[in-house]
């Protein structure tokens, strides 16, 4: 009798275990095949916009109108950001692609700054013109290749996960048609001169100046160390790693990584090697019971600024994530907002420790700028503000703007309805630069019925 009962219990047991497997497999299966088809869709619809590309670049070529012009621009513009959202889907974080991204980046800013300027005051120049069809050609030579991979992968039913495992597993060398295709196409836009885009092309272009403006000794990686233990406030016995980063470069870090002992309390900074800033500070750890409120912690980050060097600074923003505090801070010139340089700060409210630090823009924009005179008055600028909005409170202040170049303009704090506004109004010409939607709290849904 028992024998029977615990072969039925056996049997039931290897049922439920075998369904289960096979629910768990079908299950694996359906995520597999669905990230599958994300990687299939991405890939056909970047062939798809960089054909359109080609096409819209070459129309842009027998144009000379503005009317005609601008839009036929911006419709570059919005092909190029759809092509990078589509490279982003794929899994390629670990291919260098780095060069077609700067390529796509390049055509939509040259198409972006050319189509929001008044082309019947300010026609292309010969020199553009000529950069329209070095781009025309070049993305030619990227639809040719990836028409090429897109013909190996329909031909051959080739699958994407197959280039996920690949590239994870650092066998990228075995015969993978995909890979080597994107290398091809990697290594055909490395071969175009950044000349051959024109020398207004390239001046227009965005330059990453890194740390220029840091002042300081170069420091020593037991210095980088010292510097984060102060940050990290862990144990002595704590164990360190540093790595140099930056190789080859004028601006280069060490990134710091701190574990505590018997805990899951890890601490990693990068600071920089000339003057010892650090660029980024994270503390893991869970907060789960809120000491402190928002305002104690926000006086508590900004102390701590000013005993760290940061000086000149006004608290921009404020919230509350469950039970930490995040503050972002910009610094002030003659009383004027420098928007470009800011710092962000994360401090847990249980005891007030930080818990993050980010002020890589900081480093990279702040220094000592020459703010001009406003050519407009403040009266000017209020009138150029929708007449439905409430004005609450008003100041100067630098930003950047869509073309990424500093601008003095008016903020104003502004109210429409409900909603809140912060509006900003070149100073020199009267432009809205920029409108911001400030968040509204957000509602509770919990037991509304």
């Amino acid at each position: 009798m028992l024998r029977g009962v615990l072969i039925g219990a056996l049997s039931v047991g290897l049922v439920g275990a075998a369904v289960w497997g096979y629910q768990e497999h079908r299950e694996k299966n359906a995520i597999l095949i669905n990230a599958e088809n994300n990687y299939q869709r991405a890939f056909h619809e970047l062939t798809y916009q960089v054909d359109l590309l080609h096409d819209k670049i070459g129309s842009t070529l027998a144009m000379n109108s503005r009317s005609s012009l601008s839009p036929a621009l911006a419709d570059v513009w919005r092909i190029t950001s759809e092509a990078h959202s589509d490279v982003g889907q794929l899994p390629l974080a670990l291919l260098p692609f780095n060069k077609t991204e700067e390529f796509l980046s390049q055509i939509g800013d040259f198409s972006y700054r050319t189509a929001v300027r008044d082309l019947d005051k300010d026609p292309l120049t010969d020199e553009e013109y000529q950069s329209l069809q070095n781009l025309y050609k070049q993305a030619a030579d990227i639809q040719d290749e990836l028409r090429q991979v897109q013909h190996m992968v329909l031909k051959n039913d080739l699958r994407w996960m197959d280039v996920e495992t690949a590239l994870a597993s650092g066998n990228e060398a075995a015969d993978n048609t995909i890979i080597d295709g994107f290398q091809t196409v990697e290594k055909t836009v490395e071969g175009y001169d950044e000349t051959d885009l024109g020398p207004a092309f390239v001046n227009m272009q965005k330059k990453d100046e890194n740390f220029k403006y840091l002042e300081g000794k170069e420091i020593t990686k037991e210095e980088a160390v010292k510097e984060a233990r102060k940050y990290a406030g862990l144990p002595k016995e704590s164990k360190v790693r540093v790595t140099e980063s930056g190789e080859g470069s004028k601006y280069g870090f060490y990134s710091v990584t701190i574990e505590a002992p018997n805990s899951q309390i890890e601490a990693n900074m990068d600071i920089t090697k000339k003057g010892g800033y650090p660029i980024w500070f994270i503390m893991a750890r869970d907060v789960k019971e809120q000491n402190i409120s928002l305002n104690d912690a926000s006086n508590i980050a900004i102390e701590f600024l000013k005993e760290n060097g940061f000086e000149d600074l006004d608290l921009f923003e404020s919230a509350q994530y469950d039970q930490t505090g995040v503050f972002t801070f910009v610094s002030k010139q003659d009383d004027v907002r420098i928007y470009p340089d800011s710092i962000k700060m994360k401090v847990a409210l249980d005891d007030g420790k930080i818990l993050g630090f980010a002020a890589e823009d900081y480093l990279k924009s702040h220094h000592q700028r020459e703010i001009p005179e406003a050519q407009l008055s403040l009266e000017e600028a209020r009138a150029k503000l929708n007449p439905q909005v409430e004005i609450m409170e008003d100041r100067m202040a630098v930003i950047l703007n869509d073309l990424n170049q500093e601008v003095l303009c008016y903020e104003f704090m502004a109210t429409l309805g409900n909603d809140t506004y912060r509006i900003f109004i070149n100073s020199e010409d009267g432009r809205e630069e920029k409108v911001e939607k400030l968040q509204n709290a957000e509602r509770i849904y919990e037991d509304v019925v």
